[in-house]
Parts: structure tokens; C-alpha cells; sequence
């Protein structure tokens, strides 16, 4: 019996619709050529470190886990432990028993590193040793499907994707459970509350914001001017830039010089020259490129303050729920060729789910080929676009009309021509001094009649003209008089604060700030750091860490427990330089020329480094600060084994207990809970009293 193993029942049913249904059943769904079944995602994870300590390890009464020490780490598994995800217990189970009777496996999950982990650690977990083919699809449509079973690879030929999954997952467990465990341990020596986390991918992350932050705080404006002159020809006025020389501007291309300003007004208002350039040429423009994940994440942040991890919600309805579009968690702006001819299935849904859009989908020309549509750039999902169901626009929230409108806009947009523009280019020569213009007239609105692009939230060029001012008529050679001009005193500008939207997009082009041109390459060719399915996640997790938080609406800024905590870290944790490394070995062991166990075992050689040094810390501290004046309870674990002692760095007495290593106040000479902190604006903030956080508005 063959069996198929999917990543997702979606997967599975539109698989199956192609090779043929017989009936569906529980977990799987018997077909002409054998039986599909699939997992929701990671049916299996990797198991927490308690597995990993010795039984002599004291437990928490509290929590029944045992306690964090620092004399325990690092924990390197010379074996690795996987479990059940207790959601998936079901559906593994339906597995591991068609598994035992099927005489071949074809893996047909995603056509990536963690697709081919989610099948094969199945396979191990089972000890699954029959003969393994691979179905190896970029997308879900017919022909696409088709195309892909009838040139099953052999399971050799994807085999070392799921070494180089392992060896991520591996150095991620080591490196997280690691390093959040001594650095957790070393801030709680400083009186620092709660769990600091540290990981590959979220570390990085956090130090981009406190960099921002840092960057704003300490930025000092300073002045620089530009001169305009309002030129009059003969159909008219517009208004140019003073071209200031090379050896006037600062090393940013600003003016600084203030005398020169009002001393290129003064020689030049109301004299005479001519126009010396006037050139026009035609721009054409295609449209935007259909969504990936972040993009349609920043745009969203953008247009209406949504969060990360809302727009994923989101999108995951629109693709789970409403049946609306297509699956949300991709890379990727592109389409496959094969899908334009369900271009007219597509549109024909959106005029009938919309009966706004029929005037413009009846202008649209189902024929034509955009740039998005193109094969070579397909990675393991397609762009996100609607689908050819017809979805009822009544039942969505007003969040979800929203950014399905978005979607269906870009996909609709890829069916009309170019928008095309005249560029135009003036230079007018007063004496020695010229000022420059540039316009743009729209001649043809092209896929602009369908969608317009949120603004980017990029601060743009101070002082930069934009361009799109109507130009009078003129020629070149024409006379030109400076009728007036001015002088416009400017500051220069911080960079803005990261919002979600920004922040995401800064994660996937973090390469920007390495200087190493081969790592910033690998960075530039994995999209950056963590994928369109995990960043939103990540966000969340810094959030509910409270390493960053929300200032008014949008912008996002660091906490003081966050820059504490990268402030504590070495270079080699918080840079995004581990990732890129990590990439090109992953990317060697997937082509056979690195191993697991070696790229493992240098991720274990780095964690026990970062270790011992934190270590160093603790005991130095433990030895400087703890002077008993008496023993006590903690009120944390029970143990009687809570010394009080002083804090020279908060200038007052608490209580450290040498069981759990947690803190605890002063209360009378006795031990006690740490009272609840507060947070700015009023709103009650958990300590290491137990109090549950309040939920995030998103």
C-alpha cells in the first residue's frame, strides 16, 4: 500500500482531488493510487531539557519542573529525545498505524528543509524502513500537481534536507534553552524579574530595536538650508533647487553653509537667464507584485495600525475559513506560469462575490502576463492571492474585507497595462548659479485604476523635490527669469521608530547592517532572519517578554529589561552574522559536504563558551554579595535555604535562595513575594508574583 504523507489537509485534499477519491475516512483519505494522509505541521517536538538532567536535580514544588541552576548547564543531549505534540496525539496515531502496514511512503510535504523534517521525523519516530519517494511541489494547482506525480524523485534525492532541518533545530534548542536559562539566571542575580529569553532569530531582533531607539535618543538635529527660485518662462512659473557645488555640502550632500544661501538669493533674484536642459522621456511602470507574508503585513501596518501577528490571523481565516485566498505563510511575490490559465475562474469569482469590481474586471485582459508570473522564481509556496471559490464578503469582520480587499486588488492588478508617465527634467542657468526641476504628468493609468500603494513608512531624503509638480511648457534655450526666491531653514531628522510592519521588513533585510559581503549575501538569499511563518511569532514573544512595547499606536520601542538584556550579551549572540553562518552550513549539509554531528557539535562548543562565561559571573557575584545575616523560607519553593542579603546595586536588603536561585523582598527581616512592578500609563504589569499578564491588544 502506498502511502502519501502531506503537511496540511488542505494538501492532502488537493492532492488527492488529482490522483482520484475514493472516500474519505478518519485522518486520511483513500485515493486511486493509495491512501493520503497529513500532519498539522510539527506532529513531534523536541523534548525539554528536564529529559536531559540528572534525577538528583531538585524539583519545584510550585511548578513540579526542576529548578533552573547554573551548575547544571550547558545541557548537551548526547541523544535526542522527541515527543508527541499532545494537539497532534490523534492524528500521529492514525499515522503510525497506516504506516504500519504501507509498503511504500511518498513524502509530499512542502518542497523545503522543514517539509522534509515533518514527514521523515515521523518515519524515525515509527523506525519506518521501507522505500521512500518524494513528491516535490512548489504548487497546489492541477497541472502543477499532476506535473509533480508523474515524476516522483527517489527519497535519496531530498534525504540531506532533513539533516540540514536537524542541525537548525538542534543548534536552535541548544542555543535557546542554553542561553535564556544562564542569562535568566545571571539577571536574577541583578534583581531582574522573569524569564530573558534569548534566541536565534529574536535576539537579533531586539537589537535592531535598541539600536533604533539609541539612535533616536541620541541623535542631534542640525540645521542645513536649500535655496528655491520660483522660475518664470513664458507659459509660466515652477519652482527648482539651487544646485549647490560639490566642496558646499556636508558629507550627507546637505547645505550647511547659511551665508551662501542668502548670498546665491541675493545675486540671483530677479535676474535673468535661460532654460540650458528640458528633456522628457516616457516612464512605464508595472504593477506591484502580488503579496508575501510581510509585505502584506507591512502594508497593512501601514494603511491601518494592524499588528503582526493580526494580519496573519487574518490571512490564515481568509485561507482556512473563507476559503478566500491562498495559503498565507509564503516568501514568495511570485506565481507560477501554469496558474494564468485559472486567471479567468479567478476573476469571474471576484465579480460575483463583489459586484463593485465587475466594471474592472471586465476591463482586465485575462491573457496577459505580468511579471509575477514566473517560474524560476517559485520557492515552496506561490504568492498569496484569492482563489477561484466565490466567498461571502458579508460574513468576514470589517478587518478581514480589509486585507482581502488588498489581495484580490494585486491580483487584479497583474491584468492591466503598465501606468506610464512623462518624466520631465529642467535646469535653468542664472549666471553661474542653476536650478533644477523635475515633473511628472500621468498619461496612462494603467493598473493604477485598480490599486494604490500604502505608503512605506521609510523616512524619505530631507529636502528632496518631489517631483511631481505640472511643468509650464517651455524650451530648451528659452529665457528664464529667477522672479523670486527663498531660503528654506531645515533640521535634519531622526529615523523613525520601528513599527510591526517595519520591523518585520527589517528582519527580512537585517543583511544590510553586516559588512562581510559574503554573509550579507547568504542573509540577502534566505530573506534575512526567521521566515513569513515565524517572525509575527517572534514579535509576540519579545512582547510577551516584555523586551519591547508599544508607544501610541504603532511604534514599537525597547524596555529597559530588553536593553538590559542585550547589553548583557555578547556580539556573537545578538548579531545577525550566527545566522548567516548557519545558513551557509546548513546549506553545505544539505548538499553533502558538512555533516550533522559536526555542525551540532560547534554549535555546542559556542553555547559552552557563552556558559562558562556567564557562569563566571554568577559565582563572582554569589561571592561579592552574599553576606547571610540569617536563613529563611522562600516563599518561591518552600526550601529552607533563602539567605538575606544586601544589594549594593539597589541599595537595600532582599533574599536569594540557593535552592531555586529566585529573589525575594524584605519584609520585617522575613522573606517575601516581590510585589507586583508597575508599568508606565497605570497598567498593571506581572512580577515574580505570579500575576498573569493581561493580553496584548493587537
Amino acid at each position: 500500500m502506498r502511502l502519501y504523507i502531506c503537511e496540511k489537509p488542505s494538501q492532502a485534499k488537493d492532492i488527492s482531488n488529482v490522483i482520484g477519491v475514493i472516500k474519505r475516512d478518519n485522518g486520511f483519505i483513500e485515493t486511486k493510487d493509495g491512501l493520503v494522509t497529513w500532519c498539522f505541521g510539527h506532529l513531534l517536538e523536541d523534548s525539554m531539557p528536564d529529559e536531559y538532567l540528572a534525577d538528583d536535580v531538585p524539583v519545584s514544588p510550585k511548578t513540579g519542573k526542576k529548578l533552573w541552576r547554573i551548575q547544571d548547564l550547558p545541557i548537551l543531549p548526547s541523544h535526542w529525545k522527541k515527543i508527541v505534540r499532545a494537539p497532534a496525539a490523534a492524528q500521529y496515531k492514525v499515522i503510525k498505524g497506516l504506516l504500519s502496514s504501507a509498503t511504500e511512503v511518498v513524502i509530499a510535504t512542502d518542497a523545503d528543509r522543514e517539509g522534509e523534517m515533518i514527514a521523515r521525523e515521523i518515519l524515525d519516530m515509527v523506525k519506518y524502513k521501507g522505500p521512500i519517494k518524494r513528491l516535490w511541489l512548489s504548487a497546489l494547482d492541477d497541472a502543477s500537481v499532476r506535473k509533480a506525480l508523474a515524476g516522483l524523485l527517489p527519497g535519496e534525492k531530498t534525504a540531506l534536507l532533513y539533516d540540514a532541518a536537524l542541525a537548525r533545530s538542534r543548534a536552535d534548542w541548544l542555543v535557546g534553552m542554553n542561553l535564556t536559562r544562564a542569562f535568566t539566571l545571571h539577571g536574577r542575580g541583578r534583581g531582574v524579574d522573569g524569564v530573558l529569553s534569548v534566541g536565534r532569530v529574536q535576539t537579533p531582533t531586539l537589537a535592531l530595536v535598541v539600536a533604533r531607539d539609541r539612535e533616536i535618543e541620541n541623535f542631534k538635529p542640525s540645521p542645513f538650508y536649500e535655496v528655491f527660485a520660483h522660475i518664470a518662462v513664458q507659459s509660466g512659473t515652477f519652482r527648482a533647487k539651487w544646485k549647490a557645488p560639490e566642496d558646499a555640502l556636508d558629507e550627507h550632500g546637505r547645505l550647511v553653509n547659511q551665508a551662501l544661501a542668502h548670498e546665491v538669493k541675493a545675486r540671483t533674484e530677479g535676474e535673468v537667464g535661460s532654460i540650458t536642459r528640458f528633456t522628457t522621456k516616457r516612464v512605464k511602470e508595472g504593477a506591484p507584485l502580488p503579496f508575501d507574508l510581510s509585505t502584506l503585513q507591512r502594508e497593512c501596518s501601514a494603511k491601518w495600525g494592524y499588528g503582526a501577528q493580526q494580519v496573519l490571523d487574518i490571512a490564515q481565516a481568509l485561507y482556512e475559513t473563507h476559503k478566500a485566498t491562498s495559503y498565507p505563510r509564503t516568501d514568495c511575490p511570485y506565481l507560477p506560469e501554469s496558474q494564468l490559465a485559472e486567471a479567468g475562474q479567478v476573476l469571474a469569482a471576484l465579480s460575483k462575490a463583489d459586484a463593485s469590481l465587475a466594471e474592472l474586471v471586465k476591463q482586465a485582459d485575462k491573457t496577459r502576463k505580468s511579471g509575477a508570473w514566473n517560474d524560476a522564481k517559485i520557492t515552496a509556496h506561490h504568492a498569496i492571492i484569492p482563489t477561484a471559490g466565490v466567498p461571502n464578503l458579508s460574513v468576514m469582520s470589517a478587518e478581514e474585507r480589509n486585507v482581502y480587499d488588498l489581495v484580490r486588488k494585486r491580483y487584479l492588478a497583474q491584468f492591466f497595462p503598465e501606468a506610464e508617465f512623462d518624466k520631465t527634467e529642467v535646469d535653468a542657468t542664472i549666471g553661474a548659479d542653476i536650478f533644477s526641476a523635475t515633473g511628472r504628468i500621468q498619461k496612462v493609468a494603467g493598473w493604477k485604476v485598480v490599486v494604490a500603494v500604502a505608503d512605506t513608512e521609510d523616512e524619505s531624503s530631507e529636502g528632496e523635490d518631489d517631483g511631481k509638480q505640472s511643468l509650464p511648457a517651455m524650451t530648451q534655450s528659452e529665457t528664464a527669469k529667477a522672479a523670486s526666491l527663498e531660503v528654506a531653514s531645515k533640521m535634519t531628522k531622526p529615523p523613525a521608530y520601528f513599527t510591526e510592519g517595519t520591523l518585520i521588513q527589517a528582519m527580512k533585510n537585517i543583511g544590510r547592517s553586516v559588512t562581510d559581503p559574503k554573509l550579507k549575501a547568504v542573509l540577502r538569499e534566505t530573506s534575512g532572519i526567521g521566515t513569513e511563518a515565524t517572525r509575527a511569532s517572534i514579535l509576540e514573544t519579545l512582547f510577551e517578554r516584555e523586551f519591547i512595547e508599544k508607544k501610541g499606536k504603532k511604534n514599537i520601542i525597547s524596555t529597559a529589561k530588553g536593553r538590559q538584556l542585550i547589553d548583557a550579551l555578547p556580539d556573537s549572540v545578538k548579531s545577525p552574522v550566527m545566522t548567516a553562518l548557519w545558513e551557509q552550513a546548513l546549506e553545505e549539509i544539505g548538499e553533502g559536504k558538512r555533516t550533522l554531528d559536526s555542525f551540532v557539535g560547534d554549535q555546542s562548543k559556542f553555547v559552552t563558551k557563552v556558559v562558562e562565561g556567564i557562569r563566571r559571573q554568577v559565582v563572582e557575584r554569589a561571592s561579592a554579595e552574599r553576606v547571610p545575616a540569617e536563613i529563611g523560607t522562600c516563599p518561591h519553593c518552600a526550601e529552607n535555604k533563602a539567605k538575606r542579603v544586601f544589594v549594593k546595586s539597589q541599595n537595600k536588603h532582599a533574599w536569594i535562595c540557593d535552592a531555586c536561585n529566585k529573589w525575594s523582598d524584605d519584609q520585617g527581616g522575613k522573606p517575601v513575594m516581590p510585589a507586583p512592578r508597575t508599568q508606565q500609563g497605570g497598567k498593571g504589569k506581572a512580577g515574580s508574583s505570579g500575576n498573569k499578564k493581561p493580553a496584548r491588544k493587537k
